[in-house]
């Protein structure tokens, strides 16, 4: 009898590693960190393109792990974005279709179901929208947009001023969590949410004093004329020569324009919350480019005046990048130090895409591919193979299905993304998505980007802008990367445009959308007083 127990172990044992060797086993419950800048443009990573700016740390996540170049969201602005990860619900399933809207909190999230099933829960930056988010253990999060400079946070134990870099400080909460109040017993999810590089775009000191200096290429669709689009794109209200403000998004003195007759739109000032040290300092960099404008601007051209603005643009955009980078670097350094980085898969992404001069734009809302698209990056150890590189049509609506398979959960059926686990474990047959959808609301309203839903595939882009016109594009994505010519109406596209339609239609079915639904949120507009009736 002993002999054949040892014989029965030996056959038990070997049985285990044939298993093993032959099916990948995903690690149980590991750690979940979720990284999320709030509009940081892919070409603003070097995993992307490094022709603007050098991110190592956010690199290295793709290094050591996979690079997504075909991530989208599912309605390019910054609150419905948010919802739609939180939720894994298309934004006119959970009801957040913009930022007006308020978040419908009997939405179950992803984080309350984590937090059910044993995993610790922490947030920390900034969510956007409500100030007791659910499902949290503990959460520190920035009012609204929050500030740049010395912020105010809303704590469960009621609202703290903290002086500092807004970067900077989001990463010494977390940190300061992890060191004190983290139950090491715990599995945990850690979102951790920047609010750069959101607009108005105030890097931190040793950033503005280096990124004021610096020259960056123009992209080759600046001077876009929309004579190849229709009405959508040459009515949006997002030029850096026409709609970029010089004294808020510029950073040119008040009195330098009061003195130059010229009429700019006025904004929040942001850089009353800077101590005085913080604001001499400021103005010791930023008083010289608003003296040199002034002596500059009457003899600028339309054309040169773009260009001025268009770097004035990116030196404080990228220079607000540069602390994200950083501190994404003091984040991955303490999980090593402190040996977490083995069991913890991270996430680095933004709740949407950003204009960095494409198509002479700044901001997001279109479907068009610079908003449209996210970065997506994600190291997990023992699971991806490191420097994977996936380009299969992937979205925000797939992070909560995601989370909740990793953590060993069933998501709820009413989830309506796919979970990312066949891409991230090296079984791409079990994906088999081939387009995905999109749908934007927020019109009448900033940036004046009119309503539209559409349907993208590795190939093309289909779009429907709707209420006030009736448009339809089609983008060519392999042949026409700067979607520079809408080919709807070319015959030699006729054939594309039949089959993508009825597949546009099968997706709107799929996740319940249509025009009757549309029609009720224009109500809620007219209701709202934001459409005249």
């Amino acid at each position: 009898m002993k002999f054949n127990g040892i014989f029965l172990f030996l056959v038990l044992a070997l049985h285990s590693c044939h298993t093993t060797n032959d099916q990948k086993q995903l690690p149980t419950r590991p750690n979940i960190v979720f990284i999320m800048s709030d509009d940081h443009a892919y070409q603003a990573i070097s995993a992307y393109d490094d022709k603007l700016i050098q991110t190592p740390h956010i690199d290295r996540i793709a290094n050591e792990g996979m690079l997504f170049t075909n991530a989208s969201v599912t309605n390019s602005i910054c609150a419905p974005s948010r919802a739609v990860i939180l939720t894994g619900k298309h934004s006119h399933i959970n009801g957040k279709i913009d930022n007006r809207s308020p978040f419908d909190t009997t939405n179950v999230t992803f984080p309350q179901l984590l937090q059910k099933a044993g995993y610790e829960t922490a947030m920390f930056g900034k969510l956007h929208f409500g100030n007791n988010p659910k499902g949290f253990d503990e959460f520190k999060i920035l009012p609204g947009q929050g500030d740049y400079y010395n912020p105010v946070f809303n704590t469960q134990k009621g609202d703290t001023t903290i002086t500092g870099y807004v970067t900077d400080i989001i990463t010494d909460l977390t940190i300061d969590w992890f060191e004190k109040r983290r139950d090491t017993a715990k599995p945990f999810l850690l979102m951790y949410l920047h609010k750069a590089p959101h607009r108005s775009w105030l890097p931190a000191k040793r950033h503005y004093q280096e990124f004021t200096k610096k020259t960056f290429p123009l992209p080759q669709t600046l001077f876009d004329d929309y004579s190849t689009r229709g009405e959508a794109a040459e009515s949006a209200e997002m030029n850096i020569l026409k709609h970029m403000t010089l004294i808020y998004d510029n950073k040119v003195n008040s009195s330098d324009i009061e003195a130059l007759g010229i009429e700019d739109r006025a904004l929040p000032n942001r850089l009353a919350r800077m101590t005085a040290k913080q604001r001499a300092s400021w103005d010791s960099i930023y008083k010289p480019i608003s003296t040199a404008f002034r002596k500059n601007y009457p003899s600028m051209s339309d054309s040169t005046l773009m260009v001025w603005k268009y770097q004035r643009y990116m030196q404080d955009y990228l220079g607000t990048i540069a602390a994200v980078d950083e501190n994404v670097g003091r984040l991955l350094a303490y999980l090593d130090q402190v040996k977490l980085s083995e069991n913890t898969i991270v996430i680095y992404t933004s709740d949407q895409g950003f204009y960095l001069g494409e198509h002479g734009w700044f901001d997001k809302r279109f479907m068009y591919e610079e908003s449209f698209k996210t970065p997506l990056l994600i190291k997990w150890p023992n699971v991806i193979s490191p420097g994977t590189t996936e380009d299969e049509m992937v979205q925000n609506l797939d992070f909560a299905q995601t989370f909740l398979e990793v953590a060993g959960l069933v998501p709820p059926e009413d989830m309506q993304g796919e979970s990312l686990v066949p891409l991230l474990s090296g079984e791409r047959e079990k994906w088999d998505r081939e387009a995905v959808y999109y749908h934007y609301y927020e019109y009448p309203a900033e940036h004046a980007v009119k309503r539209h839903y559409g349907i993208a595939t590795k190939e093309y882009k289909l779009i429907h802008y709707y209420y006030d016109v009736d448009e339809w594009e089609l983008y060519d994505r392999k042949k026409d990367l700067n979607e520079m010519n809408n080919v709807y109406g070319d015959p030699a596209y006729t054939s594309v445009v039949d089959k993508l339609k009825p597949k546009l239609q099968e997706l709107r079915t799929k996740y319940k959308d249509s025009d009757e639904l549309s029609n009720q949120y224009i109500q809620v507009y007219k209701e709202n007083g934001w459409i005249a009736q």
